[in-house]
């Protein structure tokens, strides 16, 4: 398991260069055939967070890991890639063909926010296997975008967005119907938002230089200067669980990730995580799991 890969990372990894615009951006987007990058449709991409999101329409059997979590596609499907989220997927077999677009947020500032849609959210379906219809509609959509992305026009930002929205939209629409969105005041909003945002960003730990520095309520409530009560009311009403237990959720998360996807040893990845004594850790792990981290390992 690599760290956060960026977006030159991307380009010198698939087209061996990195475009020059890229310092200057404001916002970055491009979209490319999986035909068009040598290697690509068949090379193992490395698990990894990346700085940027990612829509692909991958054509071909494969297997897609995301946090801990395996999904076999079995022929086609549209793959949603955040920065919060690691993944990689491999190939099974050589007949892949798709296409795939990358953008950062910042491209879509004052556009609408492509985070708003659940196929980008926590907990929500990041992999929408598509029936030959709806991958027909997706190609089309794809096929648009090289089109309009190779020309001269002056507004051709503008249909990217909304080309990368029609993607979105038609996701959402194979997804069940949601329960209705609960309302909360934008106080609880607000300081939830803040404590979830403050926690991912201690991961991955590969980066951190260290181990985790903020692992209790009451650490995070002095860092965003409210009362751990004021914290704890706000994480529940939106959340519908204690900090304490969102906090070992996400620590226990990325310890399977680790387990899963580094070489790491487990005494490496107790301290990464915090724990002062690998028995801790070992303790912690098989609270939750039923079973040890190296059973873990070896499943």
């Amino acid at each position: 398991m690599k760290g956060i890969e960026t977006l030159e990372d991307f380009y010198k990894a698939r087209l061996n260069s990195i475009p020059g615009r890229i310092k200057n951006e404001i916002g970055h987007f491009n979209v490319l055939r999986f035909e068009d990058l040598p290697g690509c449709s068949v090379q193992p991409i490395p698990y990894s967070r990346r700085e940027y999101f990612k829509i692909g329409l991958i054509k071909g059997e494969n297997k897609v890991y995301l946090s801990d979590k395996t999904i076999h596609i079995k022929k086609q499907a549209l793959l949603f890639a955040n920065p919060d989220v690691p993944y990689n997927w491999e190939a099974i077999g050589a007949a892949q063909t798709g296409y795939s677009c990358v953008f950062t947020e910042s491209f879509f500032h004052h556009f609408g926010n492509p985070k708003d849609y659940s196929v980008f959210q926590q907990g929500g379906n990041p992999v929408i296997e598509l029936t030959d219809e709806q991958t027909a509609r997706a190609t089309d959509i794809f096929e648009e975008m090289l089109a309009e992305w190779g020309s001269s026009q002056l507004h051709k930002y503008d249909r990217m967005r909304v080309l990368v929205f029609e993607l979105l939209y038609n996701a959402e629409k194979t997804q069940p119907v949601p329960l209705a969105a609960k309302k909360f005041s934008k106080a609880s909003e607000k300081i939830s938002s803040q404590f979830l945002d403050l926690l991912e960003r201690q991961f991955p730990v590969e980066n951190t230089g260290g181990n985790l520095i903020l692992r209790s309520a009451s650490a995070f409530a002095e860092q965003l200067a409210v009362h751990v009560n004021h914290l704890n009311k706000a994480v529940r009403e939106r959340l519908g669980k204690p900090t304490s237990l969102v906090i070992q959720e996400r620590i226990l998360l990325e310890a399977k990730i680790l387990l899963t996807h580094s070489r790491k040893d487990i005494s490496e990845i107790a301290f990464s995580l915090g724990f002062k004594e690998n028995s801790h850790f070992n303790n912690f792990f098989k609270k939750h799991m039923e079973m040890t981290p190296t059973q873990f390992r070896d499943i």
